[in-house]
């Protein structure tokens, strides 16, 4: 009646191929690129690098709006589309077999409309505007980095001149 399975070590042959492969093609890619690559230190490839932006100046600046906006409608609609899919999926089968389709499908206009209330907010705040406003914005970002770098070089030339004149 019931066919009784032997645990074998052997079934589980295919995972374990799967990650040694796994393993020594990120090893193979890590060893390649050592053995391959440039190895010039530069003063940019040694500076940090986060989100974007350059660590130049203090750590209390303000940032533009539009960082935390990209961030919130990537959630928005990642959201949205992990949550729509499934229940587009299984909607029909919770009609027929539980009547709850009236209920299922409030709830999910629901959340389409809280989601169309996110997108207006961005809508509003701009973040669809990459025209000459963004410009604008970037231009004034790139004369600000400049500035602080003129300064970090004289600054710098000022602390060499007193070590070169003893």
């Amino acid at each position: 009646m019931f066919s009784e399975k032997v645990f074998s070590l052997s079934n589980y042959l295919p995972i374990a191929l799967m990650f040694v492969v796994a393993v020594g093609f990120a090893a193979g890619n890590v060893l390649l690129s050592q053995l391959v690559g440039q190895h010039k230190a530069t003063r940019t490839k040694t500076m940090p690098y986060e989100c974007g932006k350059d660590p130049v100046g203090s750590a209390r600046e303000r940032f533009s709006v539009k960082f935390y906006l990209v961030a919130m409608i990537f959630i928005l609609f990642d959201i949205e589309l992990i949550f729509l899919l499934p229940w587009a999926v299984v909607f029909r089968s919770f009609v027929g077999e539980f009547r709850l389709g009236t209920l299922i499908y409030v709830e999910m206009m629901t959340f389409v409309v809280l989601l169309l209330v996110g997108y207006v907010y961005i809508l509003k705040k701009g973040l669809f505007e990459w025209g000459a406003r963004a410009r604008v914005e970037a231009e004034a970002e790139a004369r600000t980095l400049e500035l602080a770098e003129a300064r970090a070089r004289k600054a710098g030339a000022r602390q060499a001149e007193p070590a070169r004149a003893a």
